[in-house]
């Protein structure tokens, strides 16, 4: 399994510094796990395969694009550095 962990300050409040963890077996596209902290709460989520494939239908997007997009968004942050924002509700 891999995993990655980044600090993420969202826009929905720039002061606080959250965690995100994200693990997936193969790759994002099959399915991964989330897990978000602010050092004093954690809160814990899957996403699944079919659930991809219905969020990139939702968006008229090709599947791989949304996975690619994914990727760039929850786990390469210094490719994509400033690219993405973080809303926490």
């Amino acid at each position: 399994m891999e995993k990655t962990l980044n600090r993420i300050h969202p826009v929905s409040d720039p002061e606080a510094t959250y965690f995100l963890q994200v693990s997936w077996e193969k790759d994002l596209g099959t399915g991964f796990g989330l897990l978000l902290s602010d050092c004093q709460y954690a809160w814990t989520g899957t996403v699944s395969e079919a659930d991809i494939s219905r969020e990139a239908a939702d968006m008229e997007m090709d599947r791989e694009k949304y996975v690619e997009e994914l990727r760039k968004a929850l786990i390469a942050r210094e490719e994509s550095a400033g690219k993405y924002n973080f809303v926490i509700s």
